[in-house]
């Protein structure tokens, strides 16, 4: 898979994309993440990326030129299944948006920032708007480091146990139920007995069962 990111902040993206998982899929060769400084493709002189917006208010709006330049320039060695926009007012990130994605070979993440991007970028350009949550950060480089998390995790591979991802919370709609480890009591606090019996069919049961319970307690819209 190839994500390539457009930001006018790329040093904020190099933490999240340098270490753990995310780190040891590029080193597999599952991943190939690249990250394009957009005020290279401005033709104005000081580098500019943004301008006033017509008819007032305030903040900055990115311009289009850059963009639609940076744009072009990937597209001379890439097809791209998705060209996605991190938006506050996009569709919600899900569990199966992320499933949806990691299935694609190649996509295109733009970052935003100021007050927004010219709309007719989004108009013209975008095939997908993606928002993390109903609020407001000051760019997109956050959200996009959350989205690429959430899909590179998923690809063959990448994940020590395959399985894993699988059993994640909002897979089949509902929240994962409690885990435990080493030591079985501590502090007086016991672990289930359940978990103890070796019975692979009743902790199953009791898994399922304590995974509609925390649903219904904490996120009873999932079971809608």
């Amino acid at each position: 898979m190839k994500i390539d990111i457009i930001t006018i902040l790329p040093k904020l993206l190099e933490g999240p994309f340098n270490d753990s998982i995310l780190l040891r899929a590029q080193k597999k060769g599952l991943v190939e993440l690249n990250i394009h400084n957009l005020r290279e493709y401005s033709s104005m002189r000081h580098k500019n990326v943004d301008d006033y917006a017509f008819g007032g208010g305030a903040g900055m709006v990115m311009m289009i030129e850059p963009v639609f330049n940076c744009i072009n320039h990937l597209k001379e060695t890439t097809t791209y299944d998705d060209l996605i926009y991190m938006s506050p007012d996009g569709e919600m990130l899900t569990q199966k948006v992320a499933n949806t994605l990691s299935l694609k070979q190649n996509i295109i993440i733009l970052c935003g920032h100021y007050k927004g991007i010219d709309e007719r970028i989004r108009e013209h350009l975008i095939t997908r708007e993606i928002s993390i949550g109903n609020y407001v950060l000051s760019g997109g480089e956050l959200p996009a480091a959350v989205l690429c998390d959430s899909i590179i995790r998923l690809l063959p591979g990448v994940l020590n146990d395959e399985t894993s991802a699988l059993e994640d919370s909002f897979q089949d709609d509902l929240i994962a139920p409690p885990t435990y480890t080493r030591p079985a009591e501590f502090n007086g606090w016991k672990v289930p007995e359940i978990l103890l019996s070796g019975d692979t069919a009743k902790v199953e049961k009791w898994k399922h069962e304590k995974a509609i319970e925390r649903t219904q307690e904490r996120r009873p819209d999932l079971l809608d």
